[in-house]
């Protein structure tokens, strides 16, 4: 299993010298004696050089933080109350201190430093951050302030008051960046401050599960500590900055992450600002096109994204986007997993017109919406359909369900259904009855009690209705079936299920 680590960290390290020689037998001469590789084309012969130049601009950070910890050795017992709740005397909380350390590089001469959120954030819950210390390579120290943060994008900036004007170092473009292109880093992985490491571009656009991941993949060694420092180009920009690795034991195993410059830059900028980021909204719930969503559109996979909801008043509803539309590109920029939805708008201006092609029960069409402004993550949770713990479980009772080739058994809605059920007095569909646990409908969660509101978008009010959208899809050579499923107590969701081998 792999995992994707963020790389704060500080680890004390030992090791032994191991000295390995050989007896000298005759006048033999080395095989390495008066040789001088010839650089790798494009790459020159050291970097010594540049990273010379380079490396008073990265520094070090670390933290202290104050950690709220329980005393009470018998907390979660009935004798819990008997010890107290983990106070000191006179009411306080216990804590105890604790620190973390990253990297981060000067942007200006005055002290602007740039660093990832996460290496100047609280490490646990309860904790507080009391102070930022930055160091630099001549191992001067100054205290930090926090400018601004943006934990969307995994951003920081700091500033520092220095007597003298400091090194600083400048973003380059990322966008020109290659796979290939050699790159550098360099930061302070488990303490060892100014380590230099260095690499190629293993792929671009990479993401880990953000919303916003674009990342350079590298495989120059990234380790705990060299979260925020600087990915330097051969002309010594700055085109990422280091952020994650994927790693099953923590250490580096040759895949690390960079935000790109060209993603960095414009953010870093305004919280420099002391303003804080601004992102563009269309108020929809979206869906990756997937393989399975994919084929009950009888669609490309991965060539847009679905649409599950509509935010009433929003950009996308005044525009006429629908539930169950396909977004493919928006203002000319095609949207694929290299370009997902939420990261194209969210970088267009608010209040711009921009223009949304879309596929509509298989009709290209183009539609013109207005930009608005991306609500808080706590607003946006009230929008999102919640997930059911239970939408997992199986009816145990499949009956005629299993001589379906849907695996479903459903019969038409009725007033008295309808009140059993406690959805909307207006709806319309067929009501699920039994599922065949063994098909893709039993193995998604749909379940005795989910109302079935539309099948290959097309409305269905009876068991034959749905069946008959069943052999539609399978005379096309589809082999999943779009439904649009109702659960009490949450919003209608777009649901691909696969049709039973024949």
């Amino acid at each position: 299993m792999r995992y994707a680590y963020a790389i704060t960290g500080a680890l004390l390290l030992g090791g032994t010298a191991i000295a390995i020689t050989s007896p000298i037998v005759g006048a033999q001469t080395a095989q390495n004696e008066g040789l001088q590789a010839a650089a790798p084309a494009g790459a020159p012969a050291s970097l010594a050089d540049m990273v010379e130049k380079l490396q008073p601009a990265v520094v070090n950070i670390s933290t202290k933080q104050r950690v709220a910890v329980p005393q009470n050795p018998f907390a979660g017992t009935p004798f819990g109350d008997l010890f107290g709740q983990g106070q000191a005397p006179g009411g306080r909380p216990q804590t105890r201190q604790a620190q973390s350390l990253g990297s981060g590089f000067l942007i200006s001469a005055d002290g602007y430093i740039v660093t990832n959120n996460h290496v100047v954030s609280a490490g646990a819950e309860g904790a507080s951050v009391d102070s930022i210390t930055v160091t630099l390579t001549n191992k001067e120290e100054y205290s930090a302030k926090l400018v601004g943060r943006d934990p969307a994008t995994d951003l920081a900036v700091l500033k520092i008051d220095a007597k003298k004007p400091l090194p600083f170092v400048k973003f380059g473009d990322s966008s020109k960046a290659r796979v290939g292109d050699w790159v550098v880093a360099i930061g302070n992985p488990f303490a060892l401050s100014g380590t230099v490491t260095a690499g190629i571009i293993s792929a671009l656009h990479r993401g880990t599960g953000g919303t916003y991941d674009k990342f350079i993949q590298t495989d120059a060694s990234i380790n705990q500590g060299n979260s925020g420092g600087p990915m330097f180009d051969m002309r010594g920009n700055v085109i990422g900055i280091n952020s994650q690795i994927l790693s099953p034991s923590g250490g580096n195993v040759g895949i690390g992450f960079a935000i790109p410059s060209e993603q960095a830059a414009p953010i870093v900028a305004t919280l420099r600002q002391g303003q804080s980021v601004k992102r563009g909204y269309l108020g929809v719930q979206i869906s990756p096109l997937g393989e399975d969503l994919a084929d009950s559109l009888g669609l490309a996979k991965n060539r847009g994204e679905f649409v599950q909801g509509v935010e009433p008043g929003k950009g996308a509803d005044k525009a006429g986007i629908k539930a169950g539309d396909v977004i493919v590109a928006v203002n000319g920029q095609e949207v694929n997993p290299d370009q997902n939805l939420s990261s194209i708008v969210a970088s267009q201006p608010i209040g711009s017109k921009v223009p949304i092609v879309l596929i509509r029960s298989g009709q290209r069409q183009t539609v013109t919406a207005i930009v608005g402004e991306r609500p808080t993550e706590d607003e946006l949770n009230n929008f999102a359909p919640q997930q059911d713990e239970d939408f997992s479980q199986q009816d145990q009772n499949p009956g005629q369900a299993a001589q379906q080739s849907l695996g479903i058994s459903a019969i038409p809605l009725t007033p008295s259904i309808i009140r059993q059920l406690g959805v909307a007095a207006d709806t319309r569909g067929v009501v699920i009855t039994a599922v065949d646990g063994s098909t893709d409908a039993g193995a998604k969660g749909l379940r005795r009690g989910d109302v079935i509101i539309s099948a290959n978008n097309r409305p269905v009010t009876s068991q034959a209705e749905l069946d008959a959208q069943v052999k539609a899809v399978a005379a096309q050579n589809r082999n999943a079936i779009l439904l649009q499923v109702l659960r009490r107590g949450q919003q209608p969701i777009f649901l691909p299920v696969r049709l039973r081998d024949k």
